[in-house]
């Protein structure tokens, strides 16, 4: 992903959590019981965690193009869809396949991260002529 299209998702995704956690707390908890709340909770708190991340990779990008960052922010991206999607799909709709997609987005959570470490540990250290 681009610096601007990390930007795009980061936005978008902040968005959705903001407004799907106050829906959550003001409408959501009135129906819902406490094991779909808590999936639902999860769902946020990786969202707003990998969101945050893909800030820092666009931040990152804008100033040197970096082929690692380029995926892990698209992992990232991909991980949120899939790992709080299916969480917020799970809990909304008790349909069991989402238990399925779940470890698919915690999947692509886990390689974006090292990803990430990786495109950290190819950086040049300031000063270096070479790498």
């Amino acid at each position: 992903m681009s610096s601007r299209a990390m930007l795009i998702f980061a936005a978008l995704s902040g968005f959705f959590y903001v407004m799907f956690g106050a829906f959550g707390a003001h409408v959501l908890s009135q129906s819902l019981g406490a094991t779909e709340m808590a999936w639902i909770k999860t769902g946020l708190d990786y969202q707003a965690t990998h969101t945050l991340a893909i800030v820092g990779l666009a931040a990152v990008m804008l100033r040197r193009a970096n082929i690692w960052f380029y995926w892990s922010s698209a992992l990232m991206a991909l991980g949120t869809v899939l790992f709080s999607g299916s969480l917020y799909c799970l809990a909304l709709s008790h349909l069991k396949m989402w238990v399925f997609v779940t470890p698919v987005g915690g999947t692509c959570f886990l390689i974006g991260w090292l990803l990430m470490l990786i495109g950290a540990l190819r950086l040049k250290k300031r000063g270096d002529r070479h790498e």
